[in-house]
């Protein structure tokens, strides 16, 4: 970016006073956000499920490895469905389908009588979780004020800690019953969350944006009247969407023809031709958003949370907590632990900035996976851990909690924060998607190879490798991306190069915004 464009962008400032939190726009982020329970519950029920579902289906390591991780490939089948979904149906029915969804996946698996059928279950599971993955933090940067957009948005991750606490209780809760029932009660708990969500996400509006881009002005200026800060707020961010969708000023908002056919010709009423735009022939400020946003999703995964998250028991085994009951025991301080800082992070997003807590995140997480790293080598050269390997089993617990601590107080909640703020409007649903895709492809590729790459190169290996990944997300994070914190949501895209958002006839004859034109 130019320095002249630099100098024409406003640095991001904090208010001076804050406005107090808006508590209309504060229900909908929680009951959306709501949806990420399940795959928070997901991941950390099969932790504790796959000792019991191991001894009861007589399966290998490599099935569990399979089945743990698989889930996070077939949520791609709903992340990359839940971007046109949401831009047809629109944002909320999405989220009542990604309950519906899990609902019948949680039901599936916890009466699978084998393996096959238990993959059935992980595949119908993981569409409801994509579809939930993607649309939580999507709707509720939508629908928050710019003030509270950061708190807001990362409810979704809040919720994805609480649910993965509540699956760590599953598994202590049940895992006294007799093997062939521990796991089911285990899988069929997660049935029960999803029929609440459904129906408390009906209570919610439907998105100021997406209502916009159907020519619905009326219902999304009363959606935004009691979401924003003031009237004035209100006002000018229903002017700000209507400039991003290509509505000019003038056009009376009850004429509900006109508008949808200004909406249709300019493409955006059901997502029409964003894929190409995203794709194949992107702008140079889409083209650095959309490696921004896939950059921050890979790091966030590949750096291998959910391998401590999902195999943290095998983790304290091997660091020489040895029974089942201490080994879920200590699951818990993960994710009471992670829940805990992800409260911390809720409340800096928004005074401290993006790109300060990302930093420290990424440093954080390097620190305590070399640590962690070298304790399991350590122990693993002396062996079974007994007399001076109890304090090495201690520090290998405090790295494990040190390290999804600095996850959760940045790289948990901003790369989804950070995603669904920088694209314009009418490629933001699919734009998170791509994202998301993204997500889940390196969480399987991480939870699908840690069985396996710890027999390569030793359990310390796989943390060691975490550990350069983390480093490299630090380099990336430092250099490319932008602090975001203050801008208006139609503004962000300023910052990656983009125009200011007036309609004109690209290439091809089409209405395009200069928001997607670099300056």
């Amino acid at each position: 970016m130019s320095k002249d464009v630099a100098a024409d962008i406003p640095a991001a400032e904090a208010p001076a006073k804050r406005a107090p939190l808006n508590k209309y726009a504060l229900a909908c982020a929680i009951l959306a956000s709501m949806n990420s329970i399940l795959l928070g519950y997901d991941v950390s029920v099969m932790s504790g499920a796959q000792i019991f579902m191991k001894r009861d289906l007589n399966i290998t390591d490599t099935q569990i490895e399979v089945l743990a991780g698989i889930i996070n490939i077939f949520s791609l089948v709903g992340s990359l469905a839940a971007g046109q979904t949401s831009d047809w149906i629109g944002r909320r029915y999405t989220m009542v389908l990604a309950s519906v969804i899990f609902f019948a996946g949680a039901l599936i698996m916890g009466l699978a009588p084998s393996y096959a059928v238990l993959m059935l279950g992980r595949f119908v599971a993981g569409v409801g979780v994509g579809y939930a993955l993607m649309i939580a933090p999507v709707y509720t940067a939508e629908v928050a004020p710019t003030s509270a957009r950061g708190l807001l948005t990362s409810f979704p991750e809040v919720f994805i800690n609480t649910g993965v606490l509540l699956g760590y209780i599953s598994n202590y809760a049940f895992h006294g019953l007799p093997v062939h029932l521990s796991w089911r009660a285990m899988f069929l708990a997660g049935a029960v969350p999803p029929v609440f969500l459904a129906v408390g996400v009906l209570a919610m509006p439907e998105s100021p944006r997406w209502l916009v881009m159907q020519g619905r002005i009326g219902d999304a200026r009363r959606v935004l009247q009691k979401t924003s800060d003031s009237p004035e707020e209100a006002v000018e961010r229903l002017a700000d969407i209507k400039n991003a969708v290509g509505i000019p000023e003038g056009i009376a908002d009850d004429d509900n023809d006109e508008l949808v056919a200004i909406v249709r010709k300019n493409k955006g009423a059901h997502g029409e031709g964003v894929l190409r735009d995203l794709l194949l022939h992107p702008t140079p400020p889409v083209r650095r958003i959309l490696i921004a946003c896939l950059g921050l999703q890979f790091f966030q995964q590949a750096s291998g949370i959910d391998s401590v998250v999902l195999y943290s028991p095998r983790v304290f085994e091997k660091a020489g907590i040895k029974s089942d009951a201490n080994t879920l025991g200590a699951t818990i301080s993960v994710g009471a632990t992670k829940t805990l800082f992800i409260l911390v992070a809720t409340f800096l997003l928004d005074r401290v900035g993006r790109r300060p807590l990302l930093l420290t995140s990424a440093g954080g997480m390097v620190v305590s996976l070399v640590t962690l790293a070298s304790t399991l080598h350590v122990i693993a050269q002396r062996g079974s851990p007994a007399g001076g390997a109890t304090a090495l089993s201690g520090v290998s617990i405090a790295s494990v909690l040190t390290f999804v601590a600095s996850f959760s107080i940045g790289m948990g909640p901003i790369a989804w924060v950070y995603s669904s703020e920088i694209f314009p409007l009418r490629l933001r649903a699919q734009g998170c998607a791509l994202g998301t895709a993204m997500n889940r492809i390196m969480s399987g590729a991480i939870t699908m190879s840690f069985y396996s790459l710890s027999h390569k190169i030793t359990l310390a290996g796989n943390f060691y490798l975490y550990a350069s990944i983390a480093a490299a997300g630090w380099v990336f994070m430092y250099c490319f991306l932008p602090e975001t914190r203050g801008r208006g949501l139609e503004d962000t895209e300023k910052l990656f190069g983009g125009g200011d958002g007036v309609e004109k006839e690209d290439g091809h004859g089409h209405a395009k915004s200069t928001e997607l034109t670099a300056q």
